[in-house]
């Protein structure tokens, strides 16, 4: 009788394990903005200066993880757990609001810029993204 229950408490104690290790698995969710940002338009207009100001500050606050060029590959990538993407592909279905809500909030490794950038920079940052191409 006690080798009976020894096996069984064995083979609950393989199974939980194996239950455990499933739950630690999670396919990566696909990150949606709340639905009111879909629709929000970019109040900044793409132009020149808008550019070079979102250029700047993707230089400073972005391309060590997401590269120069927007293709996941800056210095700091190797070091995420999560891939930083490729924006020349990741961005070509997500509307401006999107964009905006992600960088101001942020979740996981990516960092939260509200209070560290104005909403105006943010918009120049979100008109620097839609320069990466395929």
């Amino acid at each position: 009788m006690k080798s009976m229950n020894l096996k069984t408490l064995v083979a609950c104690s393989m199974l939980v394990l194996f239950g455990l290790a499933l739950m630690s698995y999670v396919a990566p969710q696909k990150w949606v903005a709340p639905a009111k940002y879909k629709t929000m338009k970019n109040p900044v207009k793409s132009d020149a200066t808008s550019l070079a100001s979102g250029k700047e500050l993707w230089n400073k606050n972005c391309a060590s993880c997401h590269g120069k060029a927007g293709l996941g590959d800056g210095p700091k990538a190797r070091t995420l757990e999560t891939n930083p993407g490729n924006f020349s592909k990741d961005l070509t279905a997500q509307a401006d609001g999107d964009l905006f809500y992600k960088t101001k909030t942020g979740k996981g490794e990516m960092p939260k810029y509200e209070g560290k950038l104005s909403d105006d920079e943010v918009w120049h940052l979100v008109n620097f993204m839609r320069t990466f191409k395929k």
